[in-house]
């Protein structure tokens, strides 16, 4: 062969090495970063080539896949009260992507989960799998009371509900919400309709629930409470305090009254001063306690920690970097410290609970075609955030404030409640923010033992009612029961 040839070999032996090394690159190396590119139109098209697996809420699918007509995408999803579950299913759209429980178990749904797999020969067959089913916690009674309490208000807000014993997630609501279904697809419409979506003021993409945090008011002063008498600043809720009202802050010249008469708060017992939300005896209990008490009782009940139920919530918090005077306000939920509804939940779930709080969760379980179980979530005991004693004697309080106080809308014939009110201020009235209202119950069975806790939210910033008319226990008592009960009947 002349040299000439020889070149040509070699040129062409190489070129031929890096096409292989090249498509060996692609296959093996970068399969999984092409798989995942939002740009890969092969990856969109498989995954609405097939139906998907569905979530299901009290035996009964509350998602389904119908198809297209006219696009390569040959199926979208569908979602029944899209409006009261969206903030359990989140959205699966064509256009928009996944989020929420269609988004964390987006590959059980999809069927591309390795446990869905038919048999050892599928992979060598080439038999797709079908997609599993997501089993929630959530009942379906309890989420539908909380979507009514709220919407019939038409207000911003949100409603969780938890069974304190096992973490289990019975409700979670907000609004105002919106339709998955509306933007399932890929036409210009549904475009339309989510761009007016995300460009709402009132935000209903947003999962008030989970994903937004407020100051929590009043509802507040049970963890002020439990962590005083863990840290034994408080041993006796019966006992005078000796603390006078209006309450002047530690090194200020500030001084916070009551709602209710000052003379009803005057030199009050702990346990008058939870019947009446006394705001003095919660700020001296937090001032005498400490910052760094305080947030180590709240740490233990959840807050500065993201929570996974599998879908990520955002922290609530309480700051390290207080002064007195700032610690003392946290002492009645205001200042610098925030809550989620999950949250406030977790510690009234907690409370009821003996203390300790579960891990919250609403997947029951994953389910392959068949209704054969692929995984199954198990309560998981997140802390023992104060011992049984003194959780013991926050049920005894909040009891006393649902018999004989503040929380009187949420009694329940023939049933043990308890219960706070609470409103957060969080600007001035002048300029338009008017104060949150929030709830915070549970209710016990003749046990002993507590199946439901719940927190409710009030954002009635819009809301055609006069500013003395703002308070937890009008707006939220009220929505709080329904819950409860639609959990007790079952």
């Amino acid at each position: 062969m002349n040299k000439p040839l020889r070149h040509v070999a070699f040129l062409c032996g190489a070129l031929m090495m890096a096409l292989l090394v090249q498509a060996t690159w692609v296959q093996f190396v970068r399969s999984d970063e092409l798989a995942s590119d939002p740009n890969n139109r092969r990856v969109q098209i498989e995954a609405f080539a097939k139906p998907r697996g569905n979530i299901i809420v009290g035996g009964q699918s509350i998602t389904d896949s119908v198809q297209t007509s006219g696009s390569d995408l040959k199926y979208k999803r569908v979602f029944t009260d899209g409006p009261m579950y969206a903030p359990v299913t989140g959205y699966f759209s064509q256009a928009q992507g996944a989020t929420f429980l269609e988004g964390v178990h987006g590959d059980v749904l999809s069927g591309k989960d390795g446990r869905l797999l038919n048999g050892p020969l599928s992979p060598l067959t080439g038999e797709k799998p079908r997609g599993g089913d997501v089993v929630t916690t959530i009942d379906a009674d309890a989420q539908r009371a909380a979507y009514k309490g709220l919407a019939d208000l038409n207000a911003k807000g949100a409603v969780v509900a938890l069974d304190p014993r096992t973490g289990k997630i019975l409700a979670m609501v907000s609004t105002p919400s919106y339709d998955p279904s509306v933007f399932a697809g890929m036409s210009s419409e549904e475009g339309d309709a989510f761009q007016e979506l995300d460009r709402d003021e009132d935000k209903p993409l947003s999962n008030r629930a989970i994903r937004e945090a407020y100051p929590p008011g009043s509802t507040f002063k049970i963890l002020t409470a439990a962590a005083a008498l863990e840290h034994g600043t408080i041993t006796d809720i019966n006992a005078p305090s000796g603390i006078p009202a209006p309450y002047q802050l530690p090194l200020s010249r500030t001084k916070i009254g009551n709602v209710v008469p000052d003379a009803q708060c005057d030199k009050v017992s702990m346990k008058t001063g939870m019947q009446w939300s006394c705001n003095n005896i919660f700020l001296d209990a937090a001032h005498k306690t400490g910052k760094e008490q305080i947030r180590a009782t709240a740490e233990k009940f959840g807050f500065n920690k993201e929570q996974f139920t599998p879908v990520r919530t955002a922290a609530s918090s309480y700051p390290s970097d207080l002064d007195q005077p700032q610690t003392a306000l946290t002492g009645m939920g205001q200042g610098s410290v925030t809550s989620t509804p999950l949250q406030m939940a977790m510690v009234t779930a907690g409370l009821a609970n003996g203390g300790k709080v579960m891990k919250p969760y609403m997947v029951d379980e994953l389910r392959g075609h068949g209704l054969s179980t692929i995984e199954k979530n198990e309560p998981e005991v997140l802390s023992q955030a104060v011992s049984e004693n003194t959780a013991k004697k926050v049920q005894e309080m909040m009891e006393y404030t649902v018999s004989d106080g503040t929380g009187s809308k949420v009694k329940i014939d023939g049933v043990t409640v308890g219960g706070k009110p609470g409103t957060a201020q969080h600007g001035a009235d002048v300029n338009g923010e008017r104060p949150y209202a929030w709830f915070v119950s549970y209710a016990k069975q003749s046990d002993g033992s507590s199946p439901v806790a719940v927190a409710v939210l009030v954002d009635p910033k819009d809301m055609n009612i006069s500013r003395s008319d703002i308070a937890g226990g009008r707006l939220g008592a009220p929505i709080a029961k329904a819950v409860m009960e639609a959990v007790l009947k079952r």
